[in-house]
């Protein structure tokens, strides 16, 4: 395992940025001209008071452009991932908090978000194990990438190179 990965890191990295980049890119695109939903998805998962969720709303899908930005052009790769990482922790928390409380919601991750009729409870519970499992691999994603930051069309590491010399 250790040989495929010095092999072909600098291309796991590039996947491993691009992936997670775009994931949060579109996600906080998706959300970023429609404030009001985003805010609303927030506070429907009751955790935070809601002037605090609304806010929390308001600022994170433009979070989410900024890191996923970072993460595609490969620039501050470190910081990124451990933000990106700790963002996708933050949702899994969430979103198991909810199911164990029974409360049926949209997650909002692209977008809507918000109750869920409780006549399509089976469907909301198969989506949250769905969404925790796709944001553990994100965050997995996310930590391999503060190991191995530097890959294939990177920004970061030629800067570094030039300011060496």
């Amino acid at each position: 395992m250790r040989n495929i990965n010095k092999k072909f890191q600098p291309i796991i990295s590039l996947v491993s940025r691009l992936l997670l980049g775009g994931v949060l890119l579109v996600a906080g695109g998706l959300k970023a001209f429609k404030p009001d939903e985003s805010a609303g998805a927030v506070a429907a998962y009751k955790i935070l008071p809601t002037n605090i969720a609304h806010l929390m709303g308001y600022a994170l899908p433009w979070l989410e452009i900024a890191i996923g930005v970072l993460l595609i052009i490969g620039l501050s790769i470190r910081f990124a991932a451990v933000v990106a990482t700790a963002v996708m922790l933050i949702f899994v928390v969430a979103i198991i908090s909810v199911w164990a409380r029974g409360i049926l919601i949209d997650c909002g991750c692209f977008g809507g978000g918000g109750a869920v009729d409780p006549s399509k409870a089976a469907e909301v519970h198969r989506a949250y194990l769905v969404e925790i499992l796709r944001d553990l691999g994100l965050a997995l994603t996310g930590i391999y990438l503060y190991f191995f930051p530097y890959g294939l069309l990177s920004i970061e590491k030629p800067l570094q190179i030039i300011e060496e010399q």
